[in-house]
Parts: structure tokens; C-alpha cells; sequence
């Protein structure tokens, strides 16, 4: 499988670098190149990329618009942001979005080749640690509507995918899910695809998002309730 990735930065000499670092791998094609967020739409529309990877800070449209843009779209293509930054607000909204992860610019070249294909397989490349931290430093408790606003979506699901969001919110893998809840992988993957259907999200990152912001994450392990 061929990786259609589309860069989006206002520095050309980024772009250049990430053209060069990205296209030398086999297995990705890079189909166009965006100065901001202005015509990433239009962009993604014409050319399918599988993969945007779209920086945060760029001037007229930015980043974060161009992804919350992106990704209220149906045929939405995965978006990793481009951040200076490790805990950044504007990171955490475009996580809230829909955007797969971030990566740092001065991240090694392997590791943003890596990020690439593991978004263009459906996961996610925000490490557990990472998302902790981000949530802490960035988002402490959450305001009482939106808090509100998470529990009444959480109170949608039966309890067993309940257990099983809760659990994705803690970082823990499918087959770590499975062992501690004693379930399948298969049933695991089952629920996690029932909890992303029934509260209309994109992906891991945002049911882990969604649990925190309804204090799920504060209760002991083992009390989802």
C-alpha cells in the first residue's frame, strides 16, 4: 500500500526538508504541499491524500482550522499536527478534533516516517505518557458544562463499553484491555469500534480525551461508574 501524504507548512524550507525526508521512503508519496490551511480542502478534495501533516501556526488559515475543517468532512484523511511545542493548547484542540496525534518538528526523520504509516493504519501516535501529560499541563479539570456534556455522552454506553473507553482513556492497548477485563481482542476491538460509533468520535485519542473530561480518569481503576 502506497501512503498519499500531504504536507502542509508556511515555511518552505520545512516543506523542502520534510519532502525530502518523507519521499525517499517506498512506501510514501507525497501529492502535494499547502503554505497554510487556506486551500487544504480544495487540496484534499483533488488529490486524496491518505495522510495531511499539517502544521499548527501558519498565518490567514491556520492548522488547527484547516483540521477541524478536514475532519468534519466523511471521507476525512488522517491528520498528524506539526508543533514546536510538547503541551500546547492548540495541540489539544486539534486532538479534540480529530487530528491522529502530533509530532514535534525537530522529531528524527525515522520516527516521523513511522508516525506516518502507523496514522495511515488506523493508529493513533500519541503515546499514553504523552496524553497524560498534555491533559495535565494543559487541561487540569474540565469546565463544569463541558464536564457535564462528557458524562452525558459516556451515560450512552452500556456498561461493558463504558469499561472499555475507561480503560482506552488509561492508555491501555486491546490486548492489555483483554487481560485485565477478561475479554477477547477480537470483543475488545468489538467495543472500541461500538464506543467510537456511539459517541461520533474519530479515534482513541478522543475517547481518552472524552473520559477525562467527564473525571473518569480521577476515580480509582476499576470504578467506571
Amino acid at each position: 500500500m502506497t501512503i498519499r501524504l500531504l504536507i502542509v507548512d508556511d515555511d518552505p524550507l520545512v516543506r523542502a526538508g520534510l519532502t525530502f525526508m518523507l519521499g525517499g521512503a517506498e512506501d510514501i508519496e507525497i501529492v502535494g504541499e499547502a503554505a497554510d490551511g487556506s486551500g487544504v480542502g480544495q487540496l484534499a478534495r483533488e488529490l486524496r491524500p491518505d495522510v495531511v501533516l499539517m502544521d499548527i501556526r501558519m498565518p490567514h488559515v491556520d492548522g488547527l482550522t484547516a483540521t477541524e475543517t478536514l475532519r468534519a468532512r466523511p471521507d476525512a484523511p488522517e491528520v498528524i499536527v506539526l508543533t514546536t511545542f510538547h503541551a500546547d493548547e492548540q495541540v489539544l484542540r486539534a486532538l479534540r478534533a480529530g487530528a491522529a496525534g502530533f509530532v514535534l518538528k525537530d522529531t528524527p526523520p525515522a520516527e516521523i516516517v513511522a508516525a506516518v504509516r502507523q496514522v495511515a493504519n488506523g493508529d493513533p501516535v500519541l503515546s499514553p505518557a504523552v496524553m497524560r501529560q498534555l491533559m495535565t499541563q494543559v487541561s487540569s479539570a474540565a469546565p463544569g458544562d463541558r464536564a457535564a456534556r462528557a458524562r452525558a455522552r459516556i451515560a450512552q454506553l452500556a456498561e461493558r463499553e463504558r469499561e472499555v473507553a475507561v480503560a482506552v482513556g488509561r492508555g491501555f492497548s486491546n490486548a492489555e484491555i483483554s487481560a485485565r477485563l477478561y475479554l477477547s481482542v477480537p470483543t475488545v476491538k468489538t467495543h472500541v469500534s461500538r464506543v467510537l460509533a456511539k459517541l461520533d468520535l474519530n479515534n482513541r485519542v478522543q475517547i481518552a480525551l472524552l473520559v477525562h473530561d467527564a473525571g473518569l480518569l480521577d476515580r480509582p481503576e476499576g470504578d467506571v461508574g
